[in-house]
């Protein structure tokens, strides 16, 4: 069983501004006090539109602890045309208007991604997987012009480890150009959308992470529009934080926004692939959890660091409980990466990553 975590006392707060917080003034979460109110900039999560309509507790969390969301899967092409010639935008019609309703930004993700694109177009010859494409991103892209802030335009088209562009069904058939074309057509379609190239494990992975910046560089280079980085952060409790901040200051130099746009800190090791959990750790201690809070704290303080206040486009949790998370799913091991536990209460990782938000 996963450990429950129960609140801690209650105690007298005081919070002010964010700028008058200090480490002792922050519990979690009180006085509708939400983790966005610490922060100089979006703090988001990632959503199911379906599963927050339906759940009044997770509702609740998201409009109290985020200014931004992402939805986890209702804006991915496989979602929207999972039939050729058919699009079904129900979902992503319902988040926006959410999103609208809400006074929250939308931030979109992913336009073109191999491994949630639909399966019938593996079918397709190269000139009509240009086509689908094309279309594809035109009519996503301008149905939410000025309704969606950005995009993720490329998802994952590195290499898992290690230097190069990834071989995918998109590389195959369009070559290495499908992503300055990617890039080209959502600019056509939403000229105010900010633009992001997105991938995972860059924080760590040198040579990675050299690759899509050379890749950012190589865009730039030919005018096409790209706004931003995407670093994932997918991580460890044992993640050398020193690297992170220089994979995320070399990330600040190109000048671009950086978002960390996927946020979560695991206990247990995996080797990347669906099911291949590596699990070592098998339930949870106070000492533990504690280690995780100074891991989320951590990454807040270097995000405020490493990157410019100017360049700063925000941290977007990926799932934000552990009863909705991922990680379980698909690595196929039990993990403990979010920063509510499964009865959906606050985890000492609230209040760490809090403390490393406030000013």
């Amino acid at each position: 069983m996963k450990l429950h975590i129960a609140l801690l006392a209650s105690a007298a707060l005081i919070v002010g501004s964010c700028n008058d917080a200090t480490p002792t003034e922050i519990r979690a979460p009180a006085d509708g006090a939400g983790l966005h109110t610490y922060a100089s900039f979006p703090i988001g999560g990632a959503i199911s539109i379906r599963q927050v309509m339906r759940d009044s507790q997770l509702r609740a969390i998201v409009l109290r602890d985020f200014n931004s969301v992402t939805s986890t899967n209702d804006f991915k092409a496989y979602t929207i045309a999972g039939q050729p010639g058919v699009y079904d935008f129900a979902r992503a019609d319902s988040t926006a208007r959410f999103a609208e309703a809400n006074d929250l930004r939308l931030f979109g993700h992913a336009l073109v991604w191999h491994a949630f694109s639909p399966k019938w177009i593996d079918e397709l010859s190269a000139a009509e997987t240009r086509a689908f494409a094309k279309t594809y991103i035109d009519t996503v892209v301008g149905r939410y012009a000025g309704k969606i802030d950005a995009w993720d335009v490329v998802n994952e088209a590195m290499n898992t480890t290690g230097a190069g562009l990834r071989e995918t069904n998109w590389s195959r058939k369009l070559g290495a150009g499908y992503i300055a074309d990617a890039f080209g057509w959502a600019h056509a379609a939403d000229p105010d959308a900010k633009l992001f190239l997105n991938d995972f494990n860059t924080e760590r992975d040198t040579a990675k992470l050299s690759t899509l910046l050379n890749t950012v560089a190589e865009l730039r280079a030919q005018n096409v529009p790209i706004h931003g980085i995407g670093f994932q952060m997918h991580i460890r409790v044992d993640s050398d934080t020193a690297l992170i901040e220089e994979s995320l200051r070399r990330g600040a130099a190109t000048g671009l926004l950086i978002h960390l746009s996927e946020l979560d800190v695991i206990f247990n090791r995996h080797d990347d692939s669906q099911g291949g959990g590596q699990p070592t750790v098998t339930a949870m201690t106070p000492e533990l959890l504690a280690r995780q809070a100074d891991t989320y704290e951590a990454v807040a303080r270097i995000y405020r660091r490493a990157v410019p206040p100017a360049q700063r486009y925000g941290i977007t949790f990926w799932d934000f409980t552990d009863r909705d998370s991922w990680i379980d799913g698909f690595f196929g091991m039990e993990d403990w990466p979010t920063v509510y536990d499964d009865d959906l209460k606050a985890k000492p990782a609230w209040e760490g990553f809090a403390r490393g938000l406030a000013e």
